[in-house]
């Protein structure tokens, strides 16, 4: 902890949020894929409801727009998080100060609660396809530099505004790993300097899902040129299981995370954010 607030002091952290930054995002992913398999009697993984292999299915049955823009639709009705609740995570890191957050997410819920702390955030997204890359031009395009007044909030796996961009089906994920690996300029230069010159807080994932498999190895070769060794990965624990399996769960995880300088917090982002507003505060910080 102490090393983490001394690192967001300096300005050198950057959030990675995923989808249980909202607390309900989780069980409405699930749903959403439990109500798209269910309304198509083709679909063929019996109690597989993870949304990038039923989107994979409906971008084979129909095309690879139709799962987008469907999830598009899905974000369109979302209810905002509740950002007067003083323990609602996107709010308490929006008043950090940090010039970068990362977020593998697609709604706009970070760049609003920054704007909510009176900061005037810009948006960009990576341009890991052929598809999304004349879509607008980057941020990164003139002179900008993230500032804690100016910040960037940039969505790793795409946003909303252009589906086009949006990792989503088994086949999108393949496809951006073997993306950025063949060509390190999709990640824009202040991006990778955040990922290699900062600590990381990941925020919001689950370790048995898709997403984060794809993030933590999207990213463990900055954590491998990065001088700096203290890194957080908040986690939920797997659901449905034993306290015995729970421990060796735990166990395993930790071992892996150890090779990369990666600690591990288990427990929901929410408490993570929390705490870290707690002892923030008691560090004699605003």
């Amino acid at each position: 902890w102490d090393a983490l607030l001394r690192r967001i002091k300096a300005q050198k952290c950057t959030p990675i949020l995923g989808p249980g930054a909202c607390l309900d995002s989780f069980s409405l992913s699930h749903k959403i894929a439990q109500d798209w398999a269910a309304a198509d009697p083709e679909y063929p993984f019996e109690g597989c409801f993870e949304i990038s292999r039923v989107a994979q299915f409906l971008s084979i049955k129909f095309d690879l727009t139709d799962p987008k823009d469907r999830i598009v639709d899905h974000i369109r009705q979302f209810t905002p998080p509740d950002f007067d609740n003083p323990q609602e995570p996107h709010r308490i890191l929006a008043s950090l100060p940090l010039p970068v957050y990362i977020t593998t997410n697609y709604d706009d819920f970070m760049k609003q609660a920054l704007e909510l702390e009176h900061k005037d955030p810009k948006r960009d997204f990576s341009r890991w396809n052929k598809f999304c890359q004349g879509a607008e031009p980057s941020i990164f395009a003139s002179d900008y530099r993230p500032t804690v007044a100016n910040p960037t909030v940039f969505h790793l796996h795409g946003h909303a505004e252009v589906a086009e961009s949006l990792v989503l089906t088994d086949d999108d994920y393949l496809d951006f790993l073997v993306s950025i690996s063949k060509d390190e300029k999709l990640i824009p230069h202040h991006i990778e300097k955040a990922l290699t010159g900062t600590s990381l807080m990941l925020m919001g994932y689950r370790l048995d899902d898709w997403n984060f498999r794809v993030l933590f190895r999207s990213i463990v070769s900055y954590l491998e040129k990065s001088l700096i060794k203290t890194h957080v990965c908040v986690q939920l624990e797997p659901e449905d299981i034993t306290l015995e399996q729970r421990k060796r769960a735990r166990k395993y995880f930790n071992r892996y995370f150890d090779r990369h300088d990666v600690r591990v917090y288990w427990g929901t982002c929410q408490d993570f954010a929390v705490e870290l507003k707690r002892r923030w505060k008691e560090a004699g910080n605003d």
